[in-house]
């Protein structure tokens, strides 16, 4: 189970309609896919969900429940926030077994066992392979200091791991190193696979969004054979990778100066054996000695990748201009919310990666520059922080390159949702000289 900022349980399930569940379901379990620990839903829309395992499910499995289980249906990837636990789970959840495991070996030690020291225990986790996570609100009463490092051995046998580590408060600095302990095993570095790419790191120095996988999915459906394409924040190569892996970019660039992350990356650039199509720039992007190489200039960096923008616009190839994917945190206010058909607060609901490609594909689009708008409802908020954004970036470009360039929107994805009303999106923006537009 992962979490959301929030620290809720999120699952990620395959959403379609009700006829042609029963058929999604026997694929699913043929493949070892279903999520038994979650049950199925059915949205408000009248669609169903059924979750699946998030590290094992891939995009050929869309591709295959779409194209040959079942023809016609919607094939939708979503992430259920609070997932309703299956009977099976639910007959002794992790978090009743870690209170009746912890309990137990509190008054072992004499120790009185008390409301109190129970509303202290974590409810929910990260769980990374063999490494679980927990959230910083809990093991925090004194009483629990004299019970370590015993206690965090009940812990983790009871929860069914081998190491523990704690979360701290991200630190503020600009690197957003993740304030975590390790309290017990004897290192901290973790391995997941998305998409059938592997990224390994330090939970103790980098973070790890699991609320990102279906805009990795997306990213590695584009079309970016032959194209040269600069990452400016790149991380631990959350998407510097399906740009390599998936969408056959030709080269990246990538920027990143938190050292911990950038040990990480060059290791996952040879883990999937993409090293020789990537360079590393290490330290301040702002310093970046790059211009009129990209096609395509990623800027994944929230809240705002604002201060990138000006960088970004140097970076596009002068004569042919490209493509820029702009993340951005953005705050909307009740009442005046397009909600996308059959979600709501609690619920993300939004086109996959596939659907956007086969929606493409009708609408006789063979590039993503000739995409139009999808059918993804946006909110009123989303497009007009949009507008401003490709208004701006026009003068960055005509500042930056000394004529007048066109920007248009081609279109805006949802990511994740902050509670209540603060959404994660990336804005894809075309950037071409005026003499190319005509």
């Amino acid at each position: 189970v992962g979490n959301n900022a929030g620290g809720k349980p999120t699952a990620v399930a395959v959403v379609t309609e009700p006829r042609f569940t029963q058929r999604y379901r026997d694929y699913l379990e043929k493949q070892k896919l279903l999520d038994r620990q979650h049950r199925v839903k059915k949205l408000r829309d009248g669609t169903v969900a059924l979750p699946v395992l998030r590290e094992a499910f891939l995009e050929q499995h869309l591709r295959e429940l779409r194209n040959r289980v079942a023809p016609g249906s919607t094939c939708v990837l979503t992430q259920l926030l609070d997932p309703v636990p299956s009977k099976k789970a639910q007959s002794y959840s992790p978090a009743q077994r870690l209170c009746l495991e912890v309990s137990r070996w509190v008054e072992g030690r004499g120790v009185t066992w008390s409301a109190e020291l129970e509303a202290d225990l974590p409810r929910s986790w990260q769980r990374h392979g063999d490494l679980l996570l927990l959230s910083e609100d809990c093991f925090q009463a004194k009483q629990w200091r004299h019970l370590e490092p015993e206690l965090w051995e009940t812990v983790a046998s009871a929860l069914g791991v081998q190491r523990l580590a704690k979360r701290g408060r991200v630190s503020p600095d600009s690197t957003r190193t993740p304030a975590v302990s390790l309290l017990l095993g004897d290192h901290s570095w973790v391995e997941h696979v998305d998409n059938g790419i592997r990224y390994k790191f330090d939970v103790t120095q980098c973070m790890f969004s699991f609320g990102n996988i279906t805009e990795k999915l997306r990213v590695a459906s584009l079309p970016c054979a032959g194209e040269v394409l600069v990452d400016l924040y790149a991380g631990i190569g959350y998407f510097t990778l399906p740009f390599l892996v998936h969408a056959e970019a030709a080269f990246v660039h990538a920027c990143e100066w938190n050292p911990h992350a950038v040990v990480a990356l060059r290791n996952n650039l040879e883990l999937n054996g993409v090293a020789d199509r990537c360079q590393i720039h290490f330290g301040d992007n702002r310093k970046l000695k790059l211009s009129n190489v990209a096609d395509r200039v990623n800027l994944g960096l929230i809240p705002s990748s604002e201060e990138g923008w000006p960088i970004a616009c140097r970076v596009l190839k002068q004569d042919a201009g490209g493509i820029l994917h702009i993340h951005q945190n953005v705050e909307s206010f009740p009442g005046k919310t397009l909600q996308p058909p059959g979600s709501s607060e609690m619920e993300e609901h939004w086109p996959s990666p596939q659907q956007i490609i086969s929606n493409q594909l009708k609408n006789g689009a063979t590039s993503d520059s000739r995409r139009k708008t999808l059918s993804v409802a946006t909110k009123p908020e989303w497009q007009s922080w949009a507008e401003v954004a490709e208004t701006r970036i026009a003068t960055l470009l005509h500042q930056v390159h000394g004529k007048p360039w066109k920007t248009q929107i081609l279109h805006i994805q949802p990511v994740k949702s902050y509670a209540p009303h603060v959404d994660h999106i990336v804005l894809d923006l075309e950037c071409r000289p005026c003499h190319l537009v005509g």
